[in-house]
């Protein structure tokens, strides 16, 4: 259903609903089972997240950002993709990852329209967001299901002592990644 939804006209939600349905309806399990057993917290926060960052798009922060980005590089598309490297990187440290991605798209689609060649910067903006996500507990989502679970099991993480470890982490794959962006992506 996912990799024919669009040829067929089906929104992605849609197959995921259906599916959803099916394996209640033939699974032969308790429904009130199911629903104690989501993890409503990291729903309600991942839902708080999308509102806020839906927000910023339409309030035109993220357009604003995109226009200063270029403003500042004066076009320059190396200096551009490190900027978008490091900013995606702490941005996706403290913002989720999956939103803050969703909200430069369009950034970086607007470039592209612009006439600029954008591929480094799709590259700096996956490499930023996924690996910044390692820097604090709420920098991807499965830092903040891992979190509730080991809670659950009696063993906490705290923010604090996620990015003690994480953040450092983060910063030097982050520095790696630049230098390999920097070499690859080389004026021919």
């Amino acid at each position: 259903g996912f990799v024919s939804h669009s040829s067929l006209g089906v929104e992605s939600c849609v197959v995921a609903l259906a599916a959803a349905s099916v394996m209640l309806l033939i699974g032969r399990q308790d429904i009130e089972e199911i629903v104690l057993g989501v993890e409503w917290s990291t729903i309600l926060f991942f839902t708080g997240l999308f509102v806020i960052v839906g927000g910023m798009v339409k309030c035109g922060v993220i357009t604003a950002l995109g226009n200063a980005l270029v403003s500042v590089t004066g076009g320059n598309v190396k200096l551009l993709m490190i900027l978008i490297l490091w900013g995606s990187a702490i941005f996706s440290s403290v913002l989720d990852n999956i939103p803050f991605v969703a909200t430069m798209i369009p950034l970086i689609l607007s470039m592209q329209a612009d006439g600029m060649n954008v591929t480094s910067l799709w590259w700096a903006l996956s490499l930023g967001a996924c690996l910044g996500g390692n820097g604090t507990l709420i920098g991807a989502s499965c830092n903040v299901v891992i979190s509730d679970i080991a809670a659950k099991n009696g063993n906490p993480i705290s923010f604090v002592k996620y990015m003690k470890i994480g953040f450092p982490l983060m910063l030097l794959t982050v520095l790696i990644a630049g230098i390999y962006l920097y070499i690859v992506f080389q004026p021919v």
